[in-house]
């Protein structure tokens, strides 16, 4: 009934809550990123999110932000060893990392518009080319810096649920809408900071 089904997402909510304190104090990363995952594919079987194409692209690109902060966890992880040479990163951190590029960039699939206005035609193209250039990691940083600010603006224009009173729907389903983009965002700084790992067209430049 409707009493257990909000039981049952205020007890998500404080699972997530505490998943994202670990995660900013830098405590048990790995751990909270696999509880994260678990949510997020909780709330996908939940809520139906399978058969809803929009939804699940973007649930997917919450996934690969959480694969970005797992290979970050990684490099942490193996920095503890000061003074000892790697001589290249280990090949679970770089298809962590090209995995959760592709999956980061499906969350731009959803802002396409099929119509003809220019507007939206360049809107497309543009952001086409980008969500390509990050998925194959080339001009990566650049690319997903023009890709932040972009989903930004588009975020605070169009999901602005602060000027929807409290009581109206829309303001929940707009603040859901602009806080999951925001944790995008993050993915993409993700790459912007650590670049595109091993598995990229920018990597493999450095070895012709």
């Amino acid at each position: 009934d409707w009493v257990t089904w909000v039981g049952r997402r205020g007890a998500r909510a404080g699972q997530t809550q505490a998943g994202c304190i670990l995660v900013l104090s830098r405590n048990f990363v790995q751990y909270a990123c696999f509880g994260l995952f678990g949510i997020i594919a909780l709330q996908t079987i939940a809520y139906s999110i399978l058969w809803d194409l929009k939804f699940l692209m973007r649930n997917l690109a919450l996934g690969g932000g959480l694969l970005l902060l797992l290979a970050e966890s990684r490099s942490e992880g193996k920095s503890m060893f000061a003074g000892v040479p790697t001589m290249r990163e280990s090949s679970p951190k770089q298809y962590m990392q090209l995995g959760g590029r592709v999956l980061l960039v499906l969350m731009f699939m959803t802002l396409l518009h099929f119509d003809a206005s220019f507007f939206s035609i360049l809107q497309n193209i543009v952001g086409t080319a980008l969500m390509i250039l990050v998925a194959i990691g080339f001009k990566t940083k650049l690319a997903a810096l023009t890709l932040v600010v972009w989903l930004f603006a588009i975020n605070v224009y169009f999901n602005a649920f602060w000027t929807i009173p409290v009581y109206k729907p829309m303001h929940d389903f707009l603040k859901y809408d602009f806080f999951q983009t925001m944790s995008v965002i993050g993915g993409l700084l993700l790459v912007v900071a650590l670049g595109p790992g091993g598995v990229s067209m920018d990597e493999k430049k450095k070895e012709w």
